[in-house]
């Protein structure tokens, strides 16, 4: 049965091959409905088990006993049903939307199946390993039968940049900000489109999360599976080199005036005179991210929770830090996150603060929350206030 989605899909999708593959990244094994759950026992029923080391991207329930959810009784049955048959499978219970940051990082050039759009926006961008964006149901049928259809950005051709994103007229403090990457990322997602781009004119590599928050919300925004960074991502050594010597189809000069508005979007809330909840960790956070977390909060407690969503990989590197960081008002979420699960307060016009561009870009449809974007800063001093306080304004 798996064999049969994968050559129906390159059928499909005009490939003429498959392609053995050496990894997979799974996103189907998110509850959002009965059927999905269904599908997985089948396959457990079937005797079926994955051929290649597949990791987990997060489900709907908080395994470590974290935080707990608002999910109704046969959803939750369902959604640990569901959990529980991918273990099966054979998949690594890793539940993280950043498998990179667990372990999980294929070769340069390497073929693979990934699932969740940001973890395939790093892993072809970041990684330069070569995966299409997988969707549910076909992931796990690629990592049980180890082939996934030769289309797409599996190609050579496929990789190359046809649209140049230039920042170099902007300010080197802003793109040096941990504000700068999830904005620009909003942008480019939706100026980009599903084309390949370079951004051009940065002048000092961002960090590995800089990445990851540029890539989860150009892929939110856009259908963004591959971009090129000049001179950082391993494709793009310079510009000439990723275009393959041919002109761009076009050159968006980035200006200060689109960073603002960029900005200004991932920001739905129709006032800012309240806060009721801050969230962090989409991409899941990394330990380098709570180190910065703990150094922000300095030791004082919270007059507003702050959910931060990471992998159980994380944790246990975060080992007895948890507990300072729970008695400050931190309420730890792993295995999921915020805006999958019911775990937010159901609070009619609540208005939730984010670092995340991806969060603010799914927040108001999946949790009815409407959201104030900010700086990590920020989301910490407005936690700790009880208000919003946005570049030291409140």
């Amino acid at each position: 049965m798996a064999m049969r989605i994968v050559a129906e899909t390159a059928r499909l999708m005009g490939a003429e091959r498959l392609l053995p593959i050496e990894s997979a990244h799974i996103d189907g094994a998110l509850y959002h409905g009965d059927s999905g759950t269904l599908f997985a026992e089948k396959l457990v029923a079937g005797g079926a088990r994955v051929s290649v080391r597949a990791t987990l991207n997060v489900g709907a329930i908080d395994l470590m006993g974290c935080s707990r959810n608002r999910l109704p009784p046969h959803e939750h049955e369902m959604a640990s049903r569901m959990m529980q048959a991918y273990r099966q499978l054979g998949c690594e219970p890793t539940w993280t939307c950043a498998p990179y940051q667990a372990g999980h990082r294929p070769r340069f050039g390497s073929h693979v199946a990934w699932g969740e759009s940001n973890a395939v926006a790093f892993c072809n961008s970041v990684l330069g390993a070569r995966t299409n964006r997988y969707g549910d149901f076909l992931d796990i049928a690629c990592a049980i039968s180890g082939r996934a259809p030769d289309y797409g950005l599996h190609r050579e051709e496929n990789r190359r940049a046809t649209v140049v994103f230039d920042v170099s007229s902007l300010d080197p403090l802003f793109l040096a900000s941990d504000i700068a990457w999830p904005v620009l990322g909003n942008l480019y997602g939706r100026v980009i489109g599903s084309a390949i781009g370079v951004v051009a004119g940065v002048t000092s590599p961002p960090g590995e999360d800089a990445l990851k928050g540029f890539g989860a919300a150009a892929a939110s925004s856009g259908a963004v599976g591959l971009f090129h960074i000049a001179g950082v991502t391993p494709e793009a050594p310079d510009v000439r080199t990723v275009l393959k010597n041919h002109a761009p189809s076009e050159h968006i000069a980035v200006t200060t005036g689109m960073v603002i508005d960029s900005q200004r979007r991932l920001s739905t809330a129709e006032r800012a005179d309240r806060v009721d909840a801050v969230a962090i960790g989409s991409p899941h956070l990394s330990i380098g991210e709570f180190d910065r977390l703990e150094q922000l909060l300095a030791g004082r407690r919270l007059a507003v929770p702050i959910y931060a969503c990471t992998g159980r990989h994380t944790l246990a590197q975060l080992g007895p830090r948890r507990a300072a960081l729970e008695t400050a008002g931190v309420v730890v979420v792993a295995d999921t996150c915020v805006v999958v699960t019911p775990i937010l307060p159901a609070t009619p016009g609540a208005i939730l603060m984010t670092n995340s561009g991806k969060f603010a870009h799914y927040a108001p449809s999946n949790s009815g929350y409407s959201v104030l974007y900010a700086s990590l800063a920020d989301c910490v001093e407005s936690a700790v206030a009880g208000k919003p306080i946005i570049g030291g304004r409140r």
